[in-house]
């Protein structure tokens, strides 16, 4: 396998596992847990899952082809807790890493080092890959650090359910 083809491989590995901490830690709040704020400062699961679809859905669709900020994009929206249930939470979360996943399971090796953009400045396809890697970790990170603090003594370990899964 050449060293392209193994990075690809990597990074959706890597983005899968990501999305694995998300899953977890969304399947143990309840309803009322996915719109909860600490201040009016701070974002809700809601709106942080909300967020980060709309960047996936943006910057992965026609990702070798169109600016990575599509026209259509309302950013500001994406921080408004409109979502009416954990299930269309999930919906939305769905949408954004299917989107992701089937880009990057087209791309190949010889795609690494074209160059895409977003918002109008270039980046090689290798740069904007960890651009959103490190993007959506921190994002996710916030979801599992809310998820712990709202679930406090009953919170699962993500690491504890990954163990007892491969021991079913």
């Amino acid at each position: 396998m050449s060293i392209g083809n193994e990075y690809l491989k990597v990074v959706q590995e890597r983005f899968k596992s990501v999305k694995d901490l998300g899953d977890k830690t969304i399947n143990q709040l309840s309803e009322d847990d996915i719109h909860w704020i600490l201040n009016e400062g701070s974002n809700s699961v809601a709106v942080i899952v909300i967020h980060l679809s709309g960047n996936m859905v943006s910057r992965w669709s026609d990702f070798l082809s169109t600016d990575g900020e599509k026209p259509y994009r309302n950013r500001e929206q994406e921080f408004e807790d409109n979502i009416l249930s954990k299930q269309e939470l999930i919906a939305i979360w769905e949408k954004g890493w299917n989107i992701l996943f089937d880009t990057l399971s087209d791309l190949g090796e010889q795609d690494l080092l074209k160059n895409i953009y977003i918002r109008s400045k270039s980046h090689t396809v290798v740069d904007a890959i960890e651009r959103q890697m490190a993007h959506y970790a921190y994002h996710v990170g916030q979801i599992v650090y809310i998820g712990k603090q709202l679930k406090d003594k009953v919170w699962k370990s993500l690491s504890s359910q990954e163990e007892n899964q491969k021991n079913i």
